[in-house]
């Protein structure tokens, strides 16, 4: 089964936007989680304009909680770039996973990978300290495999396919093309032992396709699927997702 992460950062952009804590943070995570999520992402900016630190530590602590008392597995992921404070805040947290994702100054959402030939000597000592600490790690990938293969060379247990080239395909021959360079990135993230995570613009319309993607293990979703609750609300919403997952649904 493909699992369903689901980004709550559009929570606490809702939040920010007048200040106090409404939309509640824990309570949307709890809606989620009732709506069968297998997982909750957050990806706290340095700039902090939607998730806090403090809201890490409290969606961490509410996991544990509910992971004990329902004894269930429903896994944290904290991505962000590996910047000293988020790696502190990670180490003290310890989730699930972590994804480490680059950071453009002034970019509105993540929309690079990393070029491993450039950054793998910074990144292996910290995937090495996080996985000292039992995190996985996943690390934002795009499609080159040779890309691919030197994200296993410095200890990753993961990639997170950018999806966005993908999403925003229009015609056949487009989607086919993008999903065709997935499914080579895919076919070669499981040859050498890598697990397989993907996310970015992914939607009810185009994540169907999603569950044909070889090794799939997980999706984030984050924007569209908070769209979505706007209209429908957000246990209908994570549902429609787990639906277009192939997850049952009662």
């Amino acid at each position: 089964m493909i699992s369903l992460s689901v980004n709550v950062n559009k929570v606490a952009t809702l939040r920010n936007s007048r200040g106090g804590d409404i939309p509640d943070m824990l309570t949307a995570v709890d809606t989620c989680v009732a709506a069968g999520a297998q997982g909750i992402t957050v990806h706290p900016r340095e700039d902090q304009r939607h998730i806090t630190p403090a809201d890490v530590q409290d969606i961490a602590e509410q996991l544990i909680k509910i992971n004990t008392q329902k004894s269930s597995t429903i896994e944290y992921n904290i991505e962000g770039d590996p910047r000293p404070d988020l790696i502190d805040m990670v180490l003290r947290t310890k989730p699930t996973q972590c994804t480490l994702v680059p950071v453009v100054v002034g970019e509105i959402t993540s929309h690079t990978v990393w070029d491993i030939r450039k950054d793998g000597g910074t990144l292996k000592p910290i995937i090495t300290a996080l996985k000292d600490a039992d995190i996985r790690i996943s690390l934002f990938s795009g499609t080159d495999v040779e890309q691919i293969a030197m994200t296993r060379d410095i200890g990753a247990d993961r990639i997170e396919l950018y999806t966005a080239p993908y999403a925003m395909a229009q015609t056949e021959t487009e989607i086919e093309r993008e999903f065709g360079l997935l499914e080579t990135a895919a076919v070669k993230a499981l040859d050498l032992g890598l697990g397989i995570n993907a996310g970015h613009d992914l939607n009810l319309d185009n994540l169907p396709l999603m569950q044909k993607l070889p090794g799939l293990l997980e999706v984030s979703i984050g924007h569209h699927l908070m769209a979505d609750a706007l209209y429908i609300g957000m246990e209908a919403a994570v549902k429609a997702y787990r639906r277009a997952l192939g997850q049952p649904v009662a």
